[in-house]
């Protein structure tokens, strides 16, 4: 175990200075403690070692670092929660971050749309924007924690994000985490957001950034850990690989997640394809690689495990015991992995060198690599030397990070239809209605951090014309008996009986040391409500530590109702002396008393929990009659606004949801939900014109709304300020500009199986039928003309085309138009080659009659394509048509560009 006390006196050291601790512990062998080294005088002026050298290289530092361990030292380094190393001055390190769309899992952040949203914006210099905030912001949590001597996991600088598999499947719930379908749309993000993470200073990285989940990885979530997806050569480097290669060859991204899956027989981290042929050679990626978490013990089953029925043994039976699984993943180039307690299985490394399954050296390699990042990161140098170590906390969510939230928001919203009822004008008085309308979870998807200050669709909408132009309901549930409007019990229903047994208002609270609640309570008090979030730990104020808490008290209704309660996690609520579940309904009559208990047992030791402490109790009324509601609330409406689709306790990674249209993660369909679709339909029959808001992170389809509904609104999962960009949208404060990152079709029958992995039919490269909204497709409040098309009529496709075209708005607003290059070859060599692909794009603010002349020099890579073997194909002598404009060609008027051919030289 670190020595607490020693290791702040490093910290508190500089680089050069903290070495006098260091030189009688420069050999492996323990002769003399780090505590007595600190009181020797020979040791005040020793020579500097080699990785405490700032002059030396990072690869330098880590390889005399990892020489100077012994073996069980190094395994101890190769997962997830890496050992300390006192006698090296090596503290304990949590590998395991999030940043996905802002820092994740850790307390209070700024929270921006989901990955799928910020693909929607089709904005690189955005991205990079967002990418810069969000790890200026991981760098001063960081700095705080380790300021206090806290390496939890969420407080590192190694972030597991982004996420840049394809979204080649539509019912893939972990979708909403990618950019969408494209290799190339996904790419350029990828770029810059692993830019903006990882900064641009010349010596130092400011985080790490991981590009996940290498390589042939998207869905089902159910059986990730037994599939074996086999994919061909060219959909290979086609579909799954050009993100990846981008990112390698365009950054200096410094990690790479494997997957779960199997791919060619072989599980992802242990495929001697995937792992050391491509990646490491063809790739050249030379930084280190994680595992998802569990993957190398999904190499094998675990017989006693299964016998018992536990986790993990559905897995790929490649090897026969933890130690063979270990050697192979790290034989394959697995550096590190994510997997705890028996979920490590680095610690058998030792048993695997000693029955010759792997040498010593190729785990010094790992290791070596490991280091070599958190060298580059100046983890263990002068934070004078190091950018950014000075960032200081307040600077998480502050006004400027949310404006840029809300700015990124606002452009990732893509408008599907308008029949001319939008902008709506000033004076119009709505309806507000639907699940999604008002709650904030709904705003932020998964891998999200908690907003401060997020605002609500309903609060948008409210805030901008005022509360008397504004009814509200709920109107339905989200999905079968899924609940969205639970909401914290209210204060003015909770009471205590006080010294003279009367009833007063609020709980009573103590907060104890220990999470078992022993021993007498740390504090006690009497809070309003239960719906508490804490940065330090209410009972020792602490920043991660262990603690446990009662809340008893009385509910008094004040409506007669059926009432579902939803405890925070760790919590359990008892009601007049009776435990009661997420699913238990307690009738309850207004005015009369109800015990109420809340006990929780906060385990520092959880994950996710470890850094975002929170309590809550929520409820909701189940009956209600939720559709009356609606229908009266829109009595007196000039226009109804429904906020509606799924979230992202539907669809998501792994989960246990069966329902009609979902199960464990992903969806089985992609219809509306019946329970709104009856709903929006009844609306409808009002006559009223309904406006939808449609929130998911993958595609719906939206058949029957998009033929009857004269507005739609796509918001994906649109971050913590997105009430206002939407009710912005709305009322015409600004032109929307988001673009679909993915196809929107009408039905999944038209798609083939989900478990099928060859790109045929699937995505807008490759899709036979007619989608509802096309991949690019956005509209605008203003409109754009394309004239002066320049390509050249003949061309060596082995040199960069130039083409251009003269983009005018010829509308009467302000607006950005995303101007889209495409290439249809006029002959496909093979199925491989897509129908359609996007060669460029960039996105230009025009003000009202301006032009602009947009170039691209295409380069020979956007081209080509591949052939059946997977080798590239320069085109000789065939033709291929280029087109520019708002939007794929051949759809719609309002996406219009223009076409030229090209003539490719034939071979010399």
């Amino acid at each position: 175990m670190l020595n607490r006390k020693l290791f702040n006196k490093f910290s508190l050291m500089g680089a050069a200075a903290s070495l006098a601790l260091m030189a009688a512990c420069a050999s492996t062998e323990p002769a003399e403690t780090p505590e007595a080294a600190l009181d020797t005088p020979e040791a005040a002026e020793p020579a500097i070692l080699p990785y405490m050298d700032a002059s030396l290289s990072p690869e330098e530092r880590a390889t005399d670092l990892v020489s100077r361990m012994t073996l069980e030292e190094k395994a101890a380094q190769m997962y997830d929660k890496a050992a300390g190393i006192p006698r090296l001055g090596i503290h304990e390190y949590n590998w395991w971050n999030e940043a996905l769309h802002g820092v994740a899992r850790a307390g209070h952040a700024t929270v921006f749309p989901q990955a799928i949203g910020l693909a929607a914006t089709w904005d690189e210099d955005l991205m990079l924007d967002v990418a810069t905030t969000i790890s200026d912001e991981g760098r001063a949590k960081h700095h705080y924690y380790a300021s206090e001597d806290v390496y939890a996991m969420y407080g590192g600088l190694t972030f597991w994000s982004p996420n840049i598999n394809i979204f080649r499947d539509p019912r893939w719930g972990r979708g909403q985490e990618t950019y969408g379908e494209d290799p190339f749309l996904t790419g350029r993000m990828a770029v810059n957001f692993v830019n903006g993470i990882q900064g641009d200073d010349d010596k130092y990285l400011k985080a790490v950034a991981t590009v996940k989940h290498y390589a042939v990885h998207s869905g089902p979530e159910p059986s990730r850990h037994r599939d074996d997806y086999h994919a061909s050569d060219a959909d290979l480097w086609e579909t799954y690989l050009p993100a990846f290669k981008m990112a390698f060859d365009e950054t200096e991204v410094g990690s790479v997640m494997c997957a779960y899956n199997a791919v060619w027989g072989a599980p992802a981290c242990g495929s001697e394809r995937l792992m050391v042929d491509l990646l490491r050679g063809e790739l050249g990626f030379d930084g280190y690689v994680v595992s998802d978490c569990g993957a190398i013990g999904d190499f094998y089953y675990d017989e006693a495990k299964k016998e018992a029925g536990e986790a993990p043994y559905v897995a790929h039976d490649y090897v026969d015991t933890r130690a063979e699984a270990a050697a192979l993943s790290v034989k394959m180039g697995t550096d590190l992995n994510c997997g705890d307690g028996f979920g490590n299985k680095m610690d058998a490394l030792p048993d695997a060198v000693a029955q010759g399954l792997i040498d010593e050296a190729t785990i010094d390699q790992a290791v070596i690599r490991l280091y070599t990042a958190l060298f580059k990161l100046g983890m263990y140098d002068d934070p004078a030397m190091v950018p950014w170590a000075n960032l200081p906390l307040d600077i998480v969510a502050n006004d400027e990070h949310l404006a840029l939230s809300e700015k990124t928001a606002r452009q990732s919203l893509v408008l599907l239809k308008n029949d001319g009822i939008l902008p709506l004008a000033p004076e119009t008085k709505v309806a507000v209605i639907g699940p999604n309308a008002d709650n904030w979870w709904t705003l932020v998807a998964n891998y999200y951090g908690r907003p401060t200050q997020p605002v609500t669709a309903l609060e948008g909408v409210t805030a901008k014309v005022g509360a008397e132009n504004v009814t509200y309901a709920v109107g339905s549930t989200i999905a079968g008996d899924n609940y969205s409007n639970y909401k914290p019990v209210p204060a003015s229903v909770l009471f205590h009986e006080d010294e003279t047994g009367e009833l007063v208002p609020g709980v009573k609270a103590a907060y104890y040391v220990e999470k078992d609640l022993s021993g007498d309570p740390a504090v006690e008090k009497v809070e309003d409500k239960i719906d508490f979030y804490w940065d330090r730990t209410p009972s020792t104020g602490g920043l991660n530590d262990e603690f446990g808490a009662t809340w008893e008290g009385v509910i008094v209704p004040e409506t007669d109702g059926v009432y579902r309660f939803q405890p925070s996690r760790w919590s359990t609520v008892e009601i007049n002396g009776q435990e009661v579940g997420e699913r238990d309904d307690i009738a309850m009559t207004a005015g009369e008393p109800y015990s109420v208990k809340m006990t929780l047992k906060f385990d520092s030791g959880w994950p996710r929990d470890q850094l975002d402490k929170y309590a809550y109790l929520n409820w909701t009324d189940v009956s209600r009659d939720m559709k009356a509601e609606a229908m009266a609330a829109v009595e007196d409406a000039d226009v109804i606004l429904f906020f509606g689709g799924i979230d992202a306790n539907l669809e998501g990674e792994e989960m246990g949801v069966e329902l009609d249209g979902f199960l464990g993660g992903d969806r089985t369909n992609i219809k509306l939900p019946e329970s709104q679709e009856s709903l929006l339909k009844d609306l409808y029959a009002t006559g009223k014109p309904v406006v939808m808001v449609n929130f998911s992170g993958s595609a719906m389809g939206l058949n029957w709304e998009s033929e009857n509904l004269p507005a739609i609104v796509q918001a994906f999962y649109p971050g913590e300020k997105a009430g206002n960009a939407i009710a912005d949208l709305l009322w015409g404060d600004y032109s929307p500009s988001g673009r679909l990152p993915v196809t929107f079709y009408k039905s999944v029958e038209d798609l083939p199986d989900f478990g099928d992995y060859s790109m045929q039919n699937r995505t807008y490269k490759y899709y036979e039928g007619e989608p509802l909204y096309p991949f690019g497709y956005g509209l605008s409040y203003t409109s754009f003309g394309y004239d002066g098309l320049s390509v050249p009529e003949s061309h060596d496709a082995s040199q960069p085309l130039p083409v251009s075209v003269t983009v005018t708005n010829t509308g009467d607003m302000a607006g950005c138009e995303v101007v889209q290059a495409y290439i249809q070859h006029k002959k496909r060599a093979n199925a491989s080659v897509p129908k359609v692909e996007l060669i460029a794009f960039d996105v230009v603010e025009l003000d009202p009659g301006e032009t602009r002349t947009v170039t691209f020099n295409l380069s020979p890579d956007r081209l080509g394509y591949y052939d059946t073997d997977g080798n590239f194909v320069t085109p000789t002598g065939g033709e291929a048509v280029i087109s520019l404009g708002g939007g794929q060609p051949g759809y719609t008027a309002e996406t219009a560009g223009a076409s030229a051919t090209v003539r490719f030289s034939a071979a010399d």
